[in-house]
């Protein structure tokens, strides 16, 4: 048999058609805990031991796997060498643990999120118009001790959570974040950081790679000192950003710009892509802008939906140019990307698919999948005192993470649970039909109605929208 290599999305729909199996699924549902199946996916892959039982599952799933390798043409190995990555043994882990619970859904229904993003501390450097955490230059009064944050590390890590991005504020400017990446990473989580990239130098990018981040994204919102250092509100944060830019990508961390798109740098968006493929880069990410925090303050630089339609047209037709992944946080993306019918689809705002011709029948499926939105979905947010969220731009504490125990929040919360119905008869995009695909920003639809459920005033399917709210502040101004 010819030895073949997979890609994430092929994994992904090779588990589905794997597990979509009675008998498997019940053996999964026996194994009860997320941590049960990590070890059988590190017993089968050749890099962890167990006792009797856990041989016994960890074969059960092996054949199950090797059987269906055959139908992909696909070598047991193949799969092994994927799940050599404790990563990916997590991510894994949760996707079937996930249909062993629910079936298959669209979207799928996670027994856990797939990433966390952690608003490390509200300490930070830089004073940007735009911060949805309304971050100053001292850690806040009720952010967590080292202990804690430690436990919360211990608890995402028995809930199954593959990934934690560290955010903040600067998350580099808190005093605990090297003890707890160093932490985290001995727990096998893919570990990234979003900074504002002022802070890293040489030694701390090394610094970076030892403690096991992989990931580092550097926000620039714009390609110059003039345009960034305004929106940042610090001079000088633009050069130190590319230096810190440069010392990450040197170190050999992977490396991205972040760039939050309104009508004050919109114009300069080309010139900031092309910056990135200056600085080579591996990915370049647009962020929706959501009226938050100190972005409230900023609403009438928001752009109109033709402006964003043409904007996510714009970041696709650049990405299809190859040697730079280019995403955005908009889930209007997603649908703009399968829509276009080419080979490449991001289905969210950390993950793409490049799929050849005879694999596209599984594109809508494994779009649907994923789901867009991720929001209370594939991930959520920790606050820096413990507290939960469904997503950073969400402003909705369902629950706290040592009062109240990840776990129990993540499965229990209303919130949670509601924004994982996309056919609910008062969700707004219920009659779309690329309402699993996109589903519009929640984010968006809190920010301009207070409703999680409303429609994202920025969806050009939804511009009656946009337009009634324009007419109100018309209304309002008078």
């Amino acid at each position: 048999m010819e030895k073949k290599e997979m890609n994430e999305a092929e994994i992904i729909d090779y588990l589905n058609r794997v597990l979509d199996n009675k008998v498997l699924r019940f053996v999964v549902k026996r194994m009860a805990r997320i941590k049960k199946i990590e070890k059988a996916f590190g017993i089968y892959a050749g890099v962890e031991d167990g006792n009797a039982m856990d041989k016994i599952y960890a074969g059960i799933i092996g054949r199950a796997i090797e059987r269906g390798a055959k139908r992909f043409n696909v070598e047991g190995e193949a799969i092994r060498d994927f799940l050599k990555d404790p990563y990916m043994r997590k991510g894994f882990a949760v996707i079937i643990g996930s249909i062993a619970e629910y079936g298959i859904t669209v979207p799928q229904r996670l027994v856990a999120p797939f990433m966390v993003v952690w608003d490390f501390t509200k300490q930070c450097n830089l004073r940007c118009r735009h911060c949805y955490a309304n971050a100053s230059n001292k850690p806040a009064e009720d952010e967590l001790t080292l202990e804690e944050r430690k436990e919360v590390v211990d608890q995402l890590d028995e809930a199954g959570v593959a990934a934690i991005s560290f955010s903040g504020g600067e998350p580099l400017a808190n005093k605990d974040f090297w003890d707890v990446a160093d932490y985290a990473k001995s727990k096998g989580f893919y570990l990234s950081v979003a900074t504002n990239g002022t802070l890293i130098t040489e030694e701390v990018a090394e610094r970076l790679k030892e403690v096991g981040i992989r990931y580092v994204e550097v926000s620039l919102d714009g390609p110059d000192a003039k345009t960034h250092d305004e929106f940042r509100g610090v001079n000088g944060a633009f050069e130190r950003a590319v230096r810190g830019i440069e010392n990450a990508r040197d170190v050999g961390l992977s490396t991205g710009i972040a760039t939050t798109v309104t009508r004050y740098n919109m114009d300069k968006l080309p010139e900031i892509i092309e910056l990135a493929r200056e600085l080579k880069v591996d990915r370049f990410i647009v962020f929706n802008f959501i009226p938050t925090g100190r972005a409230k303050g900023i609403v009438e630089e928001d752009l109109s939906p033709e402006e964003r339609e043409r904007l996510m047209n714009y970041l696709y037709d650049e990405w299809q140019k190859g040697k730079l992944q280019i995403f955005s946080t908009s889930p209007s993306y997603a649908r703009v990307s399968i829509t276009r019918r080419e080979c490449k689809v991001s289905p969210t705002h950390f993950a793409e698919f490049e799929l050849p011709g005879e694999f596209g029948g599984a594109v809508k499926a494994l779009t649907e999948f994923i789901g867009g939105c991720g929001a209370g979905r594939i991930y959520c947010s920790i606050e820096h005192n413990g507290d939960i969220q469904p997503c950073v731009f969400i402003p909705i504490k369902v629950g706290n993470v040592l009062k109240d125990g990840f776990v129990n929040v993540w499965k229990n919360s209303e919130v949670m649970r509601m924004l994982r119905d996309r056919d609910a008869s008062d969700y707004a995009c219920n009659s779309c039909s690329f309402r699993y695909i996109c589903g519009g920003c929640r984010a968006r639809a809190y920010a301009y109605f207070g409703d999680l459920k409303a429609p994202d005033p920025g969806c050009v399917l939804k511009k009656e929208d946009w337009e009634r709210l324009k007419l109100k502040e018309a209304l309002i101004e008078r």
